[in-house]
This record gives C-alpha cells, sequence and structure tokens, in this order.
C-alpha cells in the first residue's frame, strides 16, 4: 500500500547539483532497475534537518547512479563535493547458495575491502528477488537463508544495510510495498550521508579560514573550498576579509599615509561595496515591499554561518563582524552602510583619476535608487556613466546604460528625452529584436496621442532613426531650366526593426542667387557640374566620436633634409599630415546625450513626399520638382514627421546643390570633322539651342553667301529637335533656299529649352595664287576669305578662313562665323638639265589624312607660245595619292627657236576623294601656277683628273692634275645683256668667276682655287684651267665641284679708275647678296681671307660683286664621275687617340 502523505511545507526545493552514487555488483540487473528507481527516487519530499539552528529544508531528493570504480572514491585531502560519493550500492539477485559462495560472496568481500581502504562507510547491499528464477531451481534454499547469510557476513552490526526488492518489474501490492520499503531506506541513508559530509566540509572551511593568520595559509586552496559554500556565503567572507585588511591598515598607518596609497586600497572598497550590494539584493533589502519570509530565511542562515565573532575584535565597536550583522539587520541600516561605502569609494576613485571605476559605482548606486523608487535621484549617475562610456567608446555599457535610463526617463515623466533615448535603443544593434520593437512601438504610441498643443513638435536627431546614404540627380548634371523638371532620388537606410508609416518626408531648400550671375549660362553648368549625378554621403558617425575605432589612421611620412653642400644628412623625422584630422577639441560642457536643441528650418522651398513607409534597411524615396526661378538651390535638412514627432537631419553634407537656369538662344556651327579640307564638300552641324525662345513655323536662318564658299543641302536632309536632356523628340525635313546674295534654312517649330541639329556640305573654291619663287601653294582668291599662312615648309597644311553673317530670328543683330578650311595638297616644281635638253617636274604632296584621286594632270604655257612645246612624261590618266604621300609629274621643254628669258606655266589635275562615295557636285580641278627665269644652257663646265707622269693611277698623297674646261654653248642672248657684258671690237666677252670646291673633303686643292676669267660671248668659246690636288684618301672618289658667277663691277664711279687685270691680281671678291645658298661657308670664308689681306693694300678701292649663275645656265658634265685612288706604299704610323 502507498505511504500515507504527509503534509507539504510552504517551500520545497528540487536539486541543482545532483549526489552521486555508485552501482557494483550485477551491472544488468541495475540496468533493469534504473528507469523505475530514477522515477520513483524524488516523487516524495524529505525533510533535510541541518547544523548550526538552520531552519529544516523539505525536498526532493535525486541522484547520479554511476558504475563503481575505484577512481571515483576521494583520495585523502580531496574536498569537493560535487564529484563526491555519498552512498554506494552493491546489487545481487543471487539465490542459489553454491553460486553465493563461489563468486558472489567473494566479489562482496573484495567490495567492502575497497570501501574501508578509503575509509566509506556508507554503502548499502540490495538482493532482488525473483520469482522466475526460483522456479527454475530445485536446490533453492528459503530466501531468508541468502540474506541471513549475506548479513551475517558483512552486516553483522548493520543489518538495515542490506534490503530486499522482490519483483520490481512486476506491477502488484507486494512490489509497491517493497519499493517504498527500499525508497525510504535509500533517501535516509543518502540524506544522512549528504549531511555528515556537508557538515565536515563546512567545518574543515572553517577550520581552514581560522587558519588565515598563519604562515603558510594559502588563500588559493581556500578558495577552491570558499566557492563551493551556499549563495551568500561567499559574499561575507569577501565583505569581511575587506573589511578587516582595511582595519589593520587603519590601525598601523596614519592618514597621510592612508591617502597616499588610496590606488592600492580604493579596490578593496570597491569590492566590498559590490558585496554588499549583492547581499542586499540576494536578501531583499534592497526591493520596494522589503523582504519576505523567503528572504528572511536566507539571511537568519547567512548570519548563523558566520558563527561566533574572533575573539580579539568582540569587544570592538564597528567591527566588520558587526557592520556586515547590522546591515543585514534591517533595511535602513543597509541603506545606510551601502551608501556609505558608494560615496566613499566613488570619492576615492574620482580622487585617483579613475573616473570610469567611479562611474560604474556610481552606476551602481543609480540601479539602487531605481529599485528604491527614487529615479529622479538616479538620473544623475546613469548621465554621468553614460557620458563617460560615450567619451570612450563602450558600445555594450552604452547599450546598457541607455536602458537604464530610458526607465529614468519614463518614470520622471521627460517626455522628450526618453523619446531620444528609445529611438537610439531601438536603432541599437547590441539589443535583442523584442528589445528593440518594444521602443520602436513606444516611439509610435507617443506619436500617435493626441497631445494638448497642436503645434508642438518633438525634433529628434535623425541618425538614430535613419541613415541617408547617396542622392540621385535626374538629370544627372543636377542642372535644370526654368520650366523644367528636376527628381532627387535618396536612399535611407532605416534604423527601425520595423516598418514605419511616416506621414512625410521634406527636404528643406535654401535659395540663393549667384552674384556673379554671368557664370551661371547653360554651358558653364554643364561643364562645371558633376556628370553622374549621383552624391554619396559618408556612413553615419559612431555615437561615441572620440573613440579610438572612430579617430583616421596615422598618414606618417619620412621626413629628411640634407646639407646643399655636400648632401650630407642633416635631421630626419616624421611628420604626420593628418594632424587636423586627430588633434580636435574635444567638447566637454554639453551631454552628448542631452537634447540637441535641433532647429526647423521654415522656408518657402521644401521638398515633400507624403505617405511614405519605411522598411528595415534601404529605401529608395523620389522628390520632383518644377523649377520656377534661376538660381542655387542648397540642400540643406532632412526631416522625417511622425505625428509630433520629427526625426530631423539638421545639416546635408557634403554639400548638394542643383542649379536652374535661364539661357538665352545660341547657334553653334561646327565641323564634323577634325578640320574641314578646301576643295571638296565638308559636312558642319548646325545645332540651335532654343533657350527661352519658342520656334515657330515660318522661322529661319539667313546666311550671307561667300564667293569662294557654297552651301550644299543634300536631298531629304532632316533636322532632329532633342530634349533639353539629348532626348530625341521628333524630326522634320530641313528647307533650304538659295538665291544670289543669301541663302536661307528654315528652321521646324520647337519649344523653349530644346535642341534643333541639322547637317549641311560647304565647299570652299580652289583658284590659282601668283606663283613666285621656286614652291608655292593652292591659293583661293574670294573677297571675304583670307589666308591665314602662307605656304609653311615641313607637312604642315595652310588654312583659309570664310567669314558667314547669320541672322537669327530671335536676335536683330547678325551672328559671324568663320570656318577655317585647310589646303590638303602642297606643290612644288624643279628644273631639271641634261645638256641642254630642259624638264620640268612638278610635286604633289598630298597632307591630310585622306586618299585623293588624281585625275587628266597637265602643263601649259600660259603665254601660249608657239615656239614652245611640253612633252608629258606621266602617259597615265588617273593616278592615286595617298595620305602624306607625293606624286610627280615631268614634261620635257622643246623650243624651235631662241628660247625665251621666263616661262609662266600653269599646272591643273582633277582630284577627288578615293572613297567610292558619289558626290553631289562636281570639283573644279586643282591649279598651281608658277614661272622660270633663264632656264637655257649657256656654258658647260668639265673637269678631269689625271695621275701624276709615269703612274696608272693617283695615289694618296701624291698631286695629281686637275683640268677645268669652260665652254660657251650659245652666241649672245637676251640674258647675257647685263652690266658683266664688255664689247671689244671682235666679240662680246663677259667676266665669270670659278671657284674649285670639295665639300667631302677628299681632295686638298694646292694653289689658288678660284679666279676670274674673261669668257667671249660666242659658240663653242672654251677656257681651260689647270691646277693640283691632292688625294687623301683611297677608292673611288667623286670629283671636286666646279661653280661658276658672274663677275659684276661695283656700282662706284671709282670702278672706272681700275683695270680688270688689277681685279684679276688682287683676286679681291666682293659676294653679292643674292649669292645662291649653293655656296658653302668653307669657300666664303676663303674668298674672305683674301680679301681681308688685299683690303689691306687698297684700302678704300670699290668691291666687285658675285652673281650665281641660274641652275638651268651652268651644266657641269661631270657630275657623278669618279677617280680611282690607290693607297700609298710608304709606311707610316698613324697615331690614333681614342677618348
Amino acid at each position: 500500500m502507498d505511504a500515507p502523505e504527509e503534509p507539504l511545507p510552504p517551500v520545497i526545493y528540487t536539486m541543482e547539483n545532483k549526489p552521486i552514487v555508485t552501482c557494483a555488483g550485477d551491472q544488468n540487473l541495475f540496468t533493469s532497475i534504473y528507469p523505475t528507481l530514477s522515477q520513483q527516487l524524488p516523487r516524495e519530499p524529505m525533510e533535510w534537518r541541518r547544523s548550526y539552528g538552520r531552519a529544516p529544508k523539505m525536498i526532493h531528493l535525486e541522484s547520479n547512479f554511476v558504475q563503481f570504480k575505484e577512481e571515483l572514491l576521494p583520495k585523502e585531502g580531496n574536498k569537493a563535493l560535487l564529484t563526491f560519493p555519498f552512498l554506494h550500492i552493491y546489487w545481487t539477485e543471487c539465490c542459489d547458495t553454491e553460486v553465493y559462495k563461489a563468486t558472489v560472496k567473494d566479489d562482496l568481500t573484495k567490495w567492502q575491502n575497497v570501501l574501508k581502504a578509503y575509509s566509506s562507510v556508507d554503502w548499502l547491499i540490495v538482493v532482488v528477488e525473483n520469482d522466475a528464477k526460483k522456479k527454475n531451481k530445485t536446490n533453492i534454499l528459503p530466501r531468508a537463508s541468502i540474506v541471513d547469510k549475506i548479513r551475517n557476513d558483512f552486516c553483522n552490526k548493520q543489518s538495515d544495510r542490506c534490503v530486499v526488492l522482490s519483483d520490481p518489474l512486476k506491477d502488484s501490492s507486494r512490489t509497491q510495498e517493497s519499493w517504498n520499503a527500499f525508497l525510504t531506506k535509500l533517501r535516509t541513508l543518502l540524506l544522512m550521508s549528504f549531511t555528515k559530509n556537508l557538515g565536515k566540509f563546512e567545518d574543515d572551511m572553517r577550520t581552514l579560514r581560522e587558519k588565515r593568520t598563519e604562515p603558510g595559509w594559502s588563500f588559493c586552496e581556500y578558495f577552491m573550498v570558499q566557492v563551493s559554500v551556499p549563495p551568500g556565503a561567499l559574499d561575507c567572507w569577501v565583505f569581511l576579509s575587506c573589511l578587516e585588511v582595511l582595519q589593520r591598515i587603519e590601525g598601523c598607518c596614519d592618514r597621510a599615509q592612508i591617502d597616499s596609497n588610496i590606488a592600492h586600497t580604493v579596490g578593496l572598497w570597491s569590492y566590498a561595496t559590490e558585496k554588499l550590494k549583492s547581499l542586499g539584493y540576494l536578501c531583499g533589502l534592497v526591493s520596494e515591499k522589503g523582504p519576505n519570509s523567503e528572504d528572511l530565511n536566507r539571511t537568519v542562515d547567512l548570519l548563523a554561518g558566520l558563527g561566533a565573532e574572533r575573539p580579539e575584535t568582540a569587544n570592538t565597536a564597528q567591527s566588520p563582524y558587526k557592520k556586515l550583522k547590522e546591515a543585514l539587520s534591517s533595511v535602513e541600516a543597509f541603506e545606510k552602510h551601502y551608501l556609505d561605502l558608494s560615496h566613499a569609494t566613488i570619492e576615492m576613485f574620482t580622487s585617483i583619476g579613475r573616473i570610469r571605476s567611479a562611474k560604474l559605482v556610481g552606476k551602481d548606486l543609480a540601479e539602487f535608487y531605481m529599485r528604491k523608487k527614487s529615479p529622479q535621484k538616479a538620473e544623475m549617475y546613469l548621465q554621468g556613466a553614460l557620458k563617460n562610456y560615450l567619451a570612450e567608446g563602450w558600445a555594450l555599457p552604452i547599450t546598457h546604460t541607455r536602458k537604464q535610463l530610458a526607465e529614468c526617463q519614463k518614470r520622471l515623466g521627460q517626455i522628450e528625452n526618453y523619446l531620444q533615448t528609445s529611438s537610439l535603443l531601438a536603432s541599437d544593434q547590441h539589443l535583442t529584436t523584442d528589445e528593440r520593437e518594444y521602443f520602436c512601438r513606444e516611439i509610435l504610441s507617443f506619436a500617435s496621442q493626441q497631445t494638448d498643443s497642436p503645434g508642438h513638435r518633438v525634433a529628434l536627431p535623425m541618425h538614430s532613426f535613419a541613415q541617408l546614404r547617396d542622392l540621385r540627380f535626374t538629370p544627372a548634371n543636377a542642372v535644370v531650366h526654368v520650366g523644367g523638371v528636376l527628381s532627387v532620388e535618396i536612399t535611407v537606410c532605416s534604423q527601425m526593426p520595423v516598418p514605419i508609416h511616416v506621414e512625410q518626408i521634406a527636404i528643406h531648400v535654401h535659395f540663393s542667387i549667384e552674384k556673379n550671375s554671368y557664370r551661371k549660362t547653360a554651358e558653364w553648368l554643364t561643364k562645371h557640374k558633376t556628370a553622374n549625378g549621383v552624391v554619396n554621403f559618408p556612413a553615419e558617425a559612431s555615437p561615441f566620436p572620440t573613440s579610438q575605432s572612430s579617430l583616421p589612421a596615422l598618414e606618417l611620412y619620412e621626413m629628411f633634409e640634407r646639407s646643399p653642400s655636400d648632401n650630407s644628412l642633416n635631421t630626419t623625422g616624421i611628420i604626420c599630415k593628418n594632424v587636423h584630422m586627430l588633434l580636435r577639441r574635444q567638447e566637454s560642457s554639453t551631454s552628448l546625450e542631452a537634447s540637441s536643441g535641433l532647429a526647423l528650418e521654415d522656408g518657402a522651398h521644401v521638398l515633400r513626399c507624403a505617405g511614405v513607409t519605411l522598411q528595415p534597411g534601404p529605401n529608395t524615396i523620389v522628390f520632383r520638382t518644377q523649377a520656377r526661378e534661376p538660381g542655387t538651390y542648397t540642400l540643406r535638412q532632412l526631416c522625417a514627421s511622425l505625428g509630433p514627432v520629427w526625426f530631423v537631419l539638421p545639416h546635408i553634407y557634403p554639400l548638394v546643390q542643383y542649379d536652374v537656369y535661364s539661357q538665352e538662344p545660341q547657334l553653334l556651327v561646327e565641323p564634323l570633322a577634325d578640320s574641314l579640307l578646301a576643295g571638296i564638300p565638308q559636312k558642319v552641324k548646325f545645332t540651335v539651342t532654343t533657350g527661352h525662345y519658342t520656334v515657330k513655323n515660318g522661322d529661319s536662318l539667313q546666311l550671307s553667301n561667300v564667293d569662294a564658299m557654297l552651301i550644299l543641302c543634300p536631298e531629304e536632309n532632316r533636322a532632329v529637335i532633342y530634349s533639353n536632356t539629348r532626348e530625341k523628340v521628333s524630326d522634320a525635313l530641313l528647307r533650304v533656299q538659295s538665291s544670289d546674295k543669301v541663302t536661307s534654312i528654315s528652321l521646324p517649330a520647337a519649344p523653349t529649352y530644346h535642341l534643333i541639329e541639322f547637317e549641311l556640305e560647304v565647299l570652299s573654291l580652289p583658284s590659282a595664287p601668283a606663283a613666285g619663287g621656286e614652291s608655292t601653294l593652292l591659293g583661293v582668291t574670294e573677297p571675304h576669305g583670307k589666308h591665314k599662312d602662307t605656304q609653311k615648309t615641313g607637312h604642315c597644311m595652310a588654312t583659309t578662313d570664310h567669314k558667314v553673317s547669320i541672322d537669327c530670328p530671335w536676335s536683330i543683330y547678325s551672328t559671324v562665323i568663320a570656318l577655317t578650311f585647310s589646303v590638303p595638297f602642297r606643290t612644288t616644281h624643279s628644273l631639271l638639265s641634261s645638256g641642254t635638253r630642259k624638264y620640268v617636274q612638278v610635286c604633289v604632296q598630298n597632307l591630310s589624312e585622306l586618299d585623293f584621286q588624281l585625275s587628266d594632270s597637265r602643263l601649259v604655257d600660259t603665254h601660249d607660245s608657239t615656239d614652245l612645246r611640253l612633252i608629258p612624261l606621266n602617259t597615265e590618266s588617273e593616278q592615286c595619292i595617298h595620305s602624306r604621300q607625293a606624286v610627280f609629274f615631268v614634261w620635257e621643254l622643246k623650243w624651235t627657236q631662241e628660247p625665251p628669258p621666263s616661262l609662266h606655266c600653269r599646272f591643273s589635275t582633277g582630284f577627288s576623294p578615293a572613297s567610292e562615295e558619289q558626290l553631289s557636285v562636281s570639283l573644279k580641278p586643282y591649279t598651281y601656277e608658277f614661272q622660270v627665269e633663264n632656264f637655257f644652257t649657256l656654258y658647260n663646265v668639265r673637269a678631269e683628273i689625271s695621275p701624276p707622269p709615269g703612274t696608272e693611277h693617283c695615289r694618296t698623297g701624291s698631286l695629281c692634275s686637275l683640268d677645268v674646261s669652260i665652254t660657251r654653248l650659245s652666241d649672245l642672248l637676251e640674258v647675257d645683256k647685263d652690266e658683266a657684258l664688255t664689247e671689244s671690237d671682235e666679240y662680246f666677252s663677259t667676266k665669270l668667276m670659278y671657284e674649285v670646291v670639295d665639300n667631302s673633303s677628299n681632295w686638298a686643292v694646292c694653289g689658288k682655287s678660284s679666279g676670274v676669267i674673261s669668257m667671249p660671248v660666242t659658240a663653242q668659246a672654251t677656257h681651260r684651267v689647270h691646277m693640283e690636288v691632292m688625294p687623301l684618301f683611297a677608292g673611288y672618289l667623286p670629283l671636286p665641284d666646279v661653280r661658276l658667277f658672274k663677275y659684276l663691277p661695283h656700282h662706284s664711279a671709282q670702278s672706272s679708275q681700275l683695270d680688270a687685270d688689277s681685279w684679276i691680281e688682287n683676286d679681291s671678291l666682293s659676294v653679292d647678296k643674292h649669292v645662291d645658298d649653293q655656296l658653302d661657308s668653307g669657300s666664303v670664308k676663303s674668298r674672305g681671307s683674301v680679301h681681308s689681306a688685299a683690303s689691306s693694300e687698297h684700302k678704300g678701292l670699290p668691291m666687285p660683286r658675285l652673281r650665281a649663275l641660274p641652275p638651268g645656265q651652268a651644266f657641269n658634265s661631270s657630275a657623278g664621275t669618279q677617280v680611282l685612288v690607290i693607297p700609298s706604299k710608304d709606311d707610316h704610323v698613324l697615331e690614333v687617340s681614342v677618348t
């Protein structure tokens, strides 16, 4: 039958740590019984009577059953209770005497010997009776015989240590009765063992504590024992230890020594304060209602556990023991002692500069006042602690302190401060989602309430509610004309944990007019504004801006200073280039959590977006506005309203602006290519920016025609209309009408601030320029055109400007534009001779990037002389001239009578681009006019070098003969009639000067290298000159160059006083300033030296002049001839200096 139920006490305790019970014997038997045993053991409570007058407790016993091992038995000195086995049970179901004698008895004996070896006396033997086994055995003794044998062998003095459990797996009254008896015995033995060993443990702990003044006492050993005591006991010991140490210090030191060593003792004061607070919370001395019965029982247990006061402190009035007992005796006494300790500790921490520790103690005081329902006293301590944590950047303490501060502000009724703190906590990632949602609901609850003053607003910082990530303008350059639409798209990241419906999000805009308004033109704005239209905002500053994590990294650079004289190192150091970012003034006067006093800007320019739901995370909001007044608009503030609650971003940084302009109509004409080429059709783009002007049907552009430039309009040419953002709106057929003086272009209708674009072709007409000199260029003759360049050397194209006057419908003034055309060709000519046969060569160079096709090339005499024929040597009708390449044309000159003194020629060739595109207009040929004078050959010069007599070849270093013959090829001509011509009775003669020059330094001319001769002006008249030359090198050497000059008398009247022989004898020359460039500096220098010598003898005599013969009048028939020179046989020492 079930045991009678006992009345339950008011409080029944359960076990946090289960005592260990070992199981030996038949493990299979115990395994089968264990489920029932573990369920039945804690079912009924047991009364636990403790020592030292402690109140009894009703507890539910539980146990941790483990297999018996010798390693589990406690060693000597092991005082750990959690690993201590409190009871040992041996299980057997032996019912056979022979088996008992053979195995069970020996096993029991060994088990008992092991327990005795470890002084363990808490054991129990359980004999399980099984009816099924008894039926299978014929020689089974009565049950009592096996139990009696075990009791006689092992329990002779403790018969209750052997119990019988009958058929434990059956469901019968006999089995239940057997279970009840067994469980009662097991609970009794287990509780007895636990009480005995726990009392021994406490005695050992007290004994060890009393020895703390003895040498060799180990606190670590004592601490390992102390931590296992009941809750509150360790706090009592720490409190007593701290105060006893401080009391000993005060007894042996004076006040000055104590004050100077506060840094070493303040930790003990703080530790004692912390433990007293913990005891107050544990004993219910801090609650508003005071301690309950359980708290009182706990207090009695703690005071009883303290034991008696030591004799040496029993007579002290303020001993630590008496202070602790007094503090735990009542609520008022605890408050007095705790406040005294807390204030003393805060004062000590503050005096030594440990502000953070002082604030931590103050935070504990605030928690104490909050429990005592005094939030007005707690707020001061919480604000101080929060300010310190924000300044130093402690994230988790900030969150915890804000939670306490929010509760304090709510109790005090500080609505604005409470809402600000709640918004910070709702966005705090260190809180759980449920906590964040709670504070968010607090804000929404206040926002939904009807306030007494309808116009009252509560302004809170935006950074705790949402963060502005980026901003995007449409159009991207943030420039819009008057009347245009501008879109501002912002990305706001909501910090709230739940979706928030915002009544209105507004951007307050500041309008300003630029003083230098002339700069704010559409062109200036387009060039000086960002093209992508995206402004990224930096991440919101940390709520603790002065923390080390938020400071920028040091930018350190090495610095060296060297001596300018020897480059030696004078000084070296390190420079921090961002010191201005690191050394900033810290604002310490205002609280970081105080209301910021945000000011809302009220102005006429506000961008609004109503009825927005902000989801947690990024949200996109679009504002649209129509520009009405030109100027600059600066985005100042961002506000989000939830009823009377306004979240405000007071300053939008970096600076964000958009501009509104009012533009005048404009016309822009620009070529499509890099440069316009003359002579071929070129495309020009016309761009009409309407600005504030509306182009109506019938409006047209009036272009004044230029004689040398044609305006061409291809068929089906169309004008395209674009919006201000370059989006195509429409297109229309372009109508162009031309007359003699004006070309009219009809514009399609277009609204304001649009663009009209169309293309036309222009053609610059070439014409022949006046020729002169060896080379000239393609010229354009027109009244409105102007040559910017003459023909330049090199590969630069000449340019020509055409100015066109355009009348626009929106202005009474004409617009003048200049189109610059580049001449694609550069043409030169040259005269070639072969004896008396003459040739004209024309070189055409293509300086442009295009390829051209040349056709029908001609050279004609502009005087139409019948005695002259021009025979072309180029027979191809078409030739391709590639970019940066040249084409040569050659004609031979033939005449039947005396050649004219000058020849006037015009070269012309048809040209067109080499591409396969069909031109819309036929092109005029390219022409080039030039003049050639004195081109007929008058003299033939021949030179010959002969080796020394007796040798076959010339040798280096040996003198050789140079024979020069100058032959007149024609009789007197018109070109011979000049100052050098003299007449005698028989014939005419002219004075010539010859000069032998070797520019290649292959020959050394011995003797005079120049002279003046009198040449008869008759055909085949010959003059020979003999001189000696020396070859300087071996090999095939070209002959020295022989030059001829006209020898002209000086214009002075004194020239008639001297005869020609004196001039020839002195060989003193004056070179005419028009001497051909072929004269080299060496020859001039040689003549100059002779002149300087002669001038000393004939000072004041007039000097003759030299004039070079034109290239065509003298022909050197020895040009290109070479002479073989062999090395000399003499051996010489050659010194070579190598550097």
